[in-house]
C-alpha cells in the first residue's frame, strides 16, 4: 500500500500521525461491538482513516426508529442485519480495510475467542449487561476498551482495560439498582450520538499511533452536556477491589445474562399488514383501545404485563405489539421475551402510524 498517496495525505500530514502512524493504522485490529448510534459514526471515521482491519458485532436488525441516529442504514434496509448492512457500506468507503461482520450476539461463550483476534474494543452498546461482558473480557484477554454511552442530550466516552489503569468495573462495580431508561424510552438526539461515536473513533486512533502530544482517555472520564455544550474530564482512580482488574487474569469469571432491552426488532405497518400470519396485540390503555383499534388485534394492556400477569399466547407464530406512538410496545416486548415468547416484535410508530398508512 501506498501511504504517500492522497487519500490519508490530510492525517499524515501531521505530526502526530505521519507515514508511521498511518502504517500502524493499517496494521491495526478493530472490533466494534454494536452498530447503532455510537458504532455507526466510529467506523464511518475508523475506515475513512485506514484502520486495516474492522470486525463489527451485532445480531440486531435495522428498523425504523434506528434511521433517526444510526447513519450507515437507510429506508431500503429496515429488516436486515445491521452488521452486514454496515459491511456493505463500508467496504465501499474504503478499499484497503477488510471487515468482518458477525451476525450473532456477543456472549460469554464466544467473547474470549474474538476479542483474541483484534487489538482494541470499541463498546457501542446501550445496555449494563452488555458493557459488563465487554469489560471483563476485555481485562481478561489485556486489549483496551473504548467506551461510550449516550442517554437524552449526555455523552461519556473514556478508555479502559489498559494494564495499571482503571476498569468499567471501576467506574461502575455493578449495575445501578435503580432502573434507567434506554434511549426508546428517555429518547436520543442523533447528533449526539455522532460527537460521542466520533469521540470514541478519535480515541481508537490516539491508542494506535501512539504520539506522546496525542494522548487517549485512559483513566479519565470525558463527559458532555449538549444543553450546554460543556464538558468535562473527571481523573479516574483504579479501585484495588475491582471485581473485574483486581484479580488474575486466569481469575476472572466471565459472565452474561442476554439483556432483552434494546434488542427488540421492529416492523414498519406495511410489513405488519403483510404478516398476515402475525397475531397483532395491542397494549395501550383501555381508553385508547376504545377510541379506535385495528381490527383483527387482540387487547393486553402494558400495565397487566408490568404486574407480572403473563398471558397464554401462541408460540408458532409471530406477534406484532404495538401501542399509540411505538414506545410503550417496545417495552411490552421485552417482558414477554424475557418471559419465553422468542418471536415478538414491536411496531414502529404505533397507532397513529398504522392510521396514516391506512388512510
Amino acid at each position: 500500500m501506498n501511504f504517500t498517496s492522497n487519500k490519508y495525505s490530510r492525517q499524515s500530514v501531521l505530526d502526530e500521525i505521519g507515514i508511521d502512524g498511518q502504517y500502524k493504522l493499517h496494521n491495526a485490529r478493530v472490533l466494534c461491538i454494536g452498530a447503532g448510534g455510537l458504532g455507526c459514526p466510529a467506523l464511518l471515521y475508523l475506515v475513512a482513516a485506514g484502520i486495516g482491519s474492522i470486525g463489527i458485532v451485532d445480531f440486531d436488525v435495522v428498523s425504523e426508529t434506528n434511521l433517526q441516529r444510526q447513519i450507515l442504514f437507510t429506508t431500503e434496509q429496515i429488516g436486515q442485519n445491521k452488521a452486514l448492512v454496515a459491511k456493505d457500506h463500508l467496504s465501499k468507503l474504503n478499499l484497503d480495510v477488510t471487515i468482518n461482520a458477525y451476525t450473532f450476539e456477543l456472549t460469554d461463550d464466544n467473547a474470549e475467542k474474538l476479542f483474541s483476534e483484534y487489538d482494541i474494543i470499541i463498546d457501542g452498546t446501550d445496555n449494563f449487561a452488555a458493557k459488563f461482558l465487554i469489560n471483563d473480557v476485555a481485562v481478561k484477554c489485556g486489549k483496551p476498551l473504548v467506551y461510550g454511552s449516550i442517554l437524552g442530550f449526555d455523552g461519556q466516552v473514556s478508555v479502559f482495560g489498559v494494564e495499571n489503569e482503571p476498569c468499567y468495573r471501576c467506574l461502575f462495580p455493578e449495575p445501578p439498582k435503580a432502573y434507567v431508561p434506554n434511549c426508546a424510552e428517555a429518547g436520543i438526539i442523533g447528533a449526539v450520538a455522532g460527537i460521542v461515536g466520533s469521540q470514541q473513533a478519535l480515541q481508537v486512533i490516539q491508542i494506535i499511533v501512539g504520539h506522546s502530544s496525542f494522548e487517549p482517555l485512559v483513566g479519565k472520564l470525558w463527559t458532555i452536556d449538549t444543553h450546554n455544550m460543556e464538558t468535562n474530564i473527571f481523573k479516574l482512580s483504579k479501585n484495588n477491589s475491582c471485581p473485574s482488574c483486581s484479580k488474575q487474569k486466569d481469575e476472572i469469571v466471565i459472565e452474561y445474562t442476554s439483556p432483552v432491552c434494546g434488542f427488540v426488532a421492529e416492523v414498519t405497518p406495511e410489513q405488519a399488514i403483510e404478516n398476515k400470519e402475525a397475531l397483532l396485540v395491542d397494549v395501550r390503555r383501555p381508553e385508547e383501545w376504545n377510541n379506535g383499534h385495528i381490527d383483527s388485534a387482540v387487547h393486553i394492556e402494558l400495565s397487566s404485563l408490568i404486574e407480572g400477569k403473563i398471558p397464554d399466547l401462541p408460540t408458532n407464530q409471530d406477534i406484532i405489539l404495538y401501542c399509540q406512538k411505538g414506545l410503550r410496545s417496545i417495552k411490552a416486548a421485552e417482558i414477554l421475551k424475557a418471559n419465553g415468547y422468542i418471536n415478538v416484535i414491536s411496531m414502529s410508530g404505533g397507532y397513529e402510524a398504522w392510521l396514516e398508512t391506512n388512510t
